[in-house]
C-alpha cells in the first residue's frame, strides 16, 4: 500500500461472489448506487492502495475484470459462501497481507482501513471488525501465511470465516454498534434509503 506508515503492503480482495438473494438474485456488486455500480465505489477507495486488487465473483467476470488486477471464482458452482472467495483470494494474493472487504459496503472509508492495517501489522495476526456484539469477519486483514490453514479448514468442512480466523488467533477492532461505515447495502430498500 502507498501509505506505509499506517498500512502494510497488501493485496486487496473485494468479495462479489454471492447469490444476491436479498437483491432478488441480482449481482450485488453491479447494482447501481449513487450513479455507479457498488463495486465501482470500492474500486475508487482501494485502487490507490495496492497493485494487487482482486475481485472474487461467480458471474459477470468480464465486467468485474475492468475493476481489478485479477478476478477469482469459487472452484465449484454452488455459491459456497464468503470463505470460498477468501480462500480463492488468499491463493493468488501477491503480498504478505490481504485486506478483505464486501462489495456491498460502499461507505467504508480510508481511516478505518488504516486503523485495521495498523492493528493487524502490530499484532501480526488476522484482524476482524466487531460492531457491538456483531462480528464482521468480511471486513478483515489477513496474513497470507494462513492460506494453508484456511485450505485445511475448508477441506475439513469449515465454512465460517470467523471460526476459521479465530483458529489463527485473530484479534478484533471494536467499533460502535451504529457505525454507518459498515452498512451492508444488500437490499433494494437499503440502497434507496442511502441513495442521497
Amino acid at each position: 500500500m502507498t501509505d506505509s506508515t499506517s498500512l502494510p503492503t497488501c493485496s486487496i480482495l473485494l468479495l462479489a461472489g454471492g447469490r444476491g438473494q436479498r437483491m432478488g438474485g441480482l449481482d450485488k456488486g453491479l447494482v447501481a448506487w449513487r450513479g455507479q455500480p457498488l463495486i465501482a465505489h470500492l474500486h475508487t477507495l482501494t485502487r490507490p492502495l495496492t497493485d494487487n486488487l482482486i475481485i472474487s465473483c461467480n458471474r459477470n467476470q468480464t465486467t468485474y475484470a475492468t475493476y481489478a488486477d485479477q478476478v477469482v471464482s469459487d472452484d465449484n458452482p454452488d455459491f459456497c459462501g464468503p470463505l470460498a472467495g477468501i480462500r480463492a483470494g488468499l491463493a493468488v494474493a501477491r503480498h504478505p497481507w490481504l485486506l478483505v472487504l464486501p462489495c456491498d459496503a460502499p461507505l467504508v472509508d480510508l481511516p478505518l482501513l488504516q486503523a485495521m492495517g495498523r492493528l493487524a501489522q502490530q499484532a501480526q495476526k488476522p484482524l476482524m471488525l466487531r460492531r457491538g456484539a456483531q462480528w464482521e469477519p468480511l471486513f478483515s486483514v489477513l496474513p497470507t501465511s494462513i492460506a494453508a490453514g484456511v485450505e485445511q479448514a475448508w477441506q475439513a468442512g469449515k465454512r465460517s470465516p470467523r471460526q476459521v480466523f479465530e483458529r489463527h488467533e485473530a484479534i478484533y477492532l471494536d467499533l460502535a454498534e451504529d457505525d454507518g461505515r459498515l452498512a451492508n447495502l444488500n437490499t433494494p430498500e437499503l440502497l434507496a434509503q442511502t441513495e442521497q
